[in-house]
């Protein structure tokens, strides 16, 4: 029962996200104005962001893309893009930490639940680094704006999916009940 209610809300943030993804997309360039008046956000642009954008660049290379990495950003087979600290994932690891306390609910060993977290956590890392490399390879396939389109609207729907999987995989596999 605990584990259908988990299904349930991830379920239900799907159907919302889908109905206000437009308009989140819409503000999301004011959003992250507002946010980078503050300077809030330079130490993980400072910081992360290259060590990210480097890591993309291990994974496009061998896929014959002549990726440069820069501080701010890339240039892959002669097209430059900015990478900004919004880019990166947090929307991903926001929605995966909300899951968390509906999914860890019940009478599940501390170990299991460790294990849960830490996958879940490189699980969500890993899906963000997926989807930059997919937006780096839909930028140098196609048009830059279909590149904007996946990195904007996809990037929402496949985190979702993810935590679908992610879940079936921790009931399924990972988190064990606690002797009673």
């Amino acid at each position: 029962m605990k584990q259908k209610r988990v299904f349930q809300i991830t379920l239900a943030a799907l159907a919302i996200l889908l109905m206000i993804l437009p308009f989140v997309v819409s503000i999301n360039d004011l959003l992250t104005q507002a946010v980078e008046k503050f300077g809030w956000y330079m130490w993980i642009q400072n910081k992360i962001v290259p060590w990210e954008v480097r890591l993309i660049g291990v994974t496009v290379q061998p896929l014959g893309i002549d990726f440069i990495a820069h501080p701010d950003g890339f240039t892959a087979n002669g097209t430059y893009a900015k990478i900004s600290w919004n880019c990166i994932g947090w929307q991903s690891l926001l929605l995966f930490l909300v899951t968390l306390p509906f999914g860890l609910a019940g009478g599940y060993t501390l170990f299991s639940k460790t294990e849960t977290v830490l996958i879940g956590l490189l699980g969500t890392f890993l899906l963000n680094l997926l989807r930059m490399t997919l937006t780096v390879i839909v930028l140098v396939v196609s048009r830059p704006l279909f590149a904007i389109v996946f990195h904007d609207y996809l990037a929402a729907i496949v985190t979702i999916i993810w935590l679908f999987a992610f879940w079936w995989f921790s009931y399924a596999f990972v988190l064990e009940e606690k002797a009673r």
